[in-house]
């Protein structure tokens, strides 16, 4: 399977459910598909994204 294929097929599995993906995390799919970034880049952003939204909710 392609990476193209599996983020293809993770992302019916998220409609399925009824989710949409955000504009941004499709963007940074997107990149991982033509290999300019790695899953792993992924992670971080949006480990540090969620991070930063939660100190603000904190305050």
């Amino acid at each position: 399977m392609t990476k193209s294929d599996a983020w293809d097929y993770a992302l019916g599995i998220i409609k399925v459910d009824g989710l949409e993906p955000s504009e941004e995390f499709l963007e940074l799919v997107e990149k991982e598909k033509r290999g300019e970034i790695t899953d792993q880049d992924i992670l971080k952003h949006l480990d540090q994204k969620y991070k930063m939204k939660g100190k603000k909710q904190d305050a």
